[in-house]
């Protein structure tokens, strides 16, 4: 069996100083951090140019235009897959994922790298109620549509894939690109029969005075995330047989 090899994928649009502190943060823990700039038009992608200039274990990919975070993450793996990396570790540019747990998500991947290891988020006092009520949904959703394989948090973007599944998976349908990509992605990797690992993870939400961005829309992005359930839900029912045998059987993913 190949070894594991592992990089840090942070896709980043429009999300101002900030990439800054999280890609410094994330070389500060790991030696292969690959930044996919989608299309941002605030700069960075120079900031980000200039700072791979002179660390050599910082790589800048860079997208003409904004396509989204799936699209994002994929044109990163292919990239990845390429120079023989096995699994990315993606994390938000924007300062809300946990830099310091890096090491130990790696880690946790390399001892079972047949797995996709989630982050399952810890929330403060800043995480709006809405937000959290929303996920609590998605989640109901998505471990309906896996039968109960053990997903954690379908949205929490900090997670490690295996890049070949991944691509695999992604580059069978049109669909995972924007916003849903997270919860798509995991549901099918399920489907596919690689097994979720579940590990805490604090989340912020930062204020627009402590350098804060969303790009998230309640609106927009709920309709997405609903139509994303709707197709799921109806090729679940098409794939509900074989789901049962294996969880009966105790196959991947719902092998111990």
């Amino acid at each position: 069996m190949t070894a594991a090899r592992h990089l840090v994928l942070i896709p980043s649009y429009n999300t101002g100083p900030k990439v800054y502190e999280t890609v410094r943060a994330a070389l500060a823990q790991w030696h292969d951090v690959w930044v996919v700039v989608d299309g941002s038009t605030d700069g960075t992608a120079e900031g980000l140019q200039r700072l791979a200039a002179e660390d050599q274990r910082l790589r800048v990919l860079l997208l003409p235009q904004n396509r989204g975070k799936g699209a994002a993450v994929l044109l990163g793996l292919h990239a990845a897959l390429a120079e023989g990396y096995t699994h990315a570790l993606t994390m938000d540019s924007d300062g809300q994922h946990p830099a310091e747990l890096i090491p130990h998500f790696m880690q946790a991947s390399a001892e079972r790298p047949d797995t996709m290891v989630l982050g399952r988020p810890v929330f403060d006092a800043s995480a709006p109620l809405l937000r959290v009520r929303g996920r609590r949904v998605s989640n109901w959703w998505t471990n309906l549509e896996t039968l109960g394989a053990g997903i954690g948090d379908s949205l929490y973007g900090f997670r490690v894939y295996p890049i070949a599944e991944l691509i695999a998976v992604m580059q069978g349908q049109p669909w995972m690109r924007r916003f849903d990509f997270d919860t798509e992605a995991v549901v099918r990797l399920a489907w596919r029969g690689v097994k979720p690992v579940n590990l805490d993870a604090p989340v912020k939400y930062l204020k627009a005075e402590e350098g804060g961005v969303s790009h998230f829309r309640y609106g927009r992005d709920n309709v997405l995330l609903t139509w994303m359930h709707t197709r799921l839900m109806l090729e679940f029912l098409l794939r509900l047989p074989l789901l049962a045998l294996r969880r009966v059987r105790r196959r991947p993913p719902f092998q111990p």
